[in-house]
């Protein structure tokens, strides 16, 4: 089939690459306009990075209409893909393809729909993910499921490392997804909306934690919240970026000396490693040895 693929984010880099070396044949690349990021530097651009070096057209829309797919569709493409694009499709752009748009989730739809679903899958808890190839509406993720591959969470799993085994799951089922769909040998199934749940988009409030929640929701959400917008704790009277720890399974002292033991809500947490404002990041220990307030007070 002639695909366009629409993706900007670091997790559409597999599936594309992939698409690219399949049968199918991507005539164009839709991403995310350039941007200024920290310091008036610019922003990662990572999906046209990679279509540059796959030789791909490119198209950067601020908002993705219809009439931005011209020369695509007069190209004869004839399936929208996708992934991690980061903007609203509306049904003009979808309606604009012979087959339809199909989306690529990291995340066993009706579970986790939204802008956050790795995230949200480490903050929930959860002990399985995985990828869903879905028929593409005018809802957000809800559309028929085409096909899906679930993938254990590894203990300690992190947001950028869970992500990464996503986008691999992702690279491997996509092109499959498609050529069973060129043969007519999926049947869509819809997905269940009593079980649906929602990962909105991440907020800097999301990383504000207090010793007055349990220490094991502080631990996911330091796995979680990586790497933005970060966790945020209060230590020794100041409020500092939380870089290393673990919820400890049995009270007792740190397992290593340079790391600090504060209560919780229910259980204990161990500091290992904090960066306070504009500093460097340092040990627990070694923060505290410059401050007068006592450790493990609550937030």
């Amino acid at each position: 089939m002639l695909v366009v693929f629409a993706g900007s984010g670091g997790f559409a880099l597999g599936p594309l690459r992939a698409l690219a070396a399949s049968r199918h044949r991507v005539v164009a690349v839709i991403t995310a306009p350039d941007r200024i990021g920290d310091r008036g530097r610019p922003a990662p651009r990572p999906v046209r990075d990679l279509a540059g070096e796959l030789g791909l057209p490119v198209l950067q829309p601020h908002r993705l209409g219809a009439d931005d797919l011209a020369d695509a569709l007069c190209s004869g493409a004839e399936l929208l893909v996708v992934c991690a694009y980061g903007q609203l499709v509306r049904p003009p752009v979808l309606e604009a393809f012979p087959r339809g748009a199909v989306g690529v989730h990291p995340s066993l739809l009706p579970r986790h729909r939204g802008a956050s679903p790795v995230a949200a899958a480490l903050l929930a808890g959860d002990t399985v993910s995985g990828v869903t190839i879905y028929q593409m509406d005018e809802r957000l993720d809800a559309g028929p499921i085409l096909a899906s591959e679930s993938l254990p969470i590894a203990q300690g799993a992190t947001t950028p490392g869970l992500q990464a085994a996503l986008e691999e799951v992702a690279a491997r089922l996509l092109p499959a997804t498609l050529d069973l769909m060129e043969e007519g040998r999926i049947v869509p199934r819809p997905q269940a909306e009593d079980q649906a749940t929602y990962a909105p988009r991440l907020s800097r409030a999301d990383g504000r934690v207090s010793w007055a929640q349990p220490a094991e929701e502080i631990e996911r959400r330091l796995r979680a919240l990586q790497p933005w917008p970060g966790v945020t704790v209060e230590l020794g009277g100041t409020e500092v970026k939380l870089l290393a720890g673990s919820a400890l399974s049995a009270p007792g002292p740190a397992s290593a000396p340079e790391s600090v033991v504060v209560p919780t809500a229910s259980g204990s947490f161990q500091i290992d490693l904090v960066q306070p404002p504009g500093g460097r990041p340092m040990t627990a220990a070694a923060f505290l040895r410059g401050r007068r307030s006592p450790a493990g007070r609550r937030a």
